[in-house]
């Protein structure tokens, strides 16, 4: 309840954009190949900028 208000911070934004990304890849891929592995560089870019906040988080 208490949480109802509270902001997504920025990782957890692109956390939800990624899973989106991964499952239009996934729906992709029965229809159109290329598209899918278009989806699927998009959610590893994302991957990549999460990977880069969490790290400067802990150093």
């Amino acid at each position: 309840m208490f949480g109802l208000f509270k902001k997504k911070s920025k990782v957890e934004k692109l956390e939800v954009k990624y899973k989106k990304l991964l499952e239009e890849a996934h729906q992709l891929s029965t229809t159109n190949r290329s598209k899918s592995d278009e989806k699927m560089y998009e959610a590893n870019e994302v991957l990549k900028q999460i990977d880069e906040i969490k790290k400067s988080e802990e150093a």
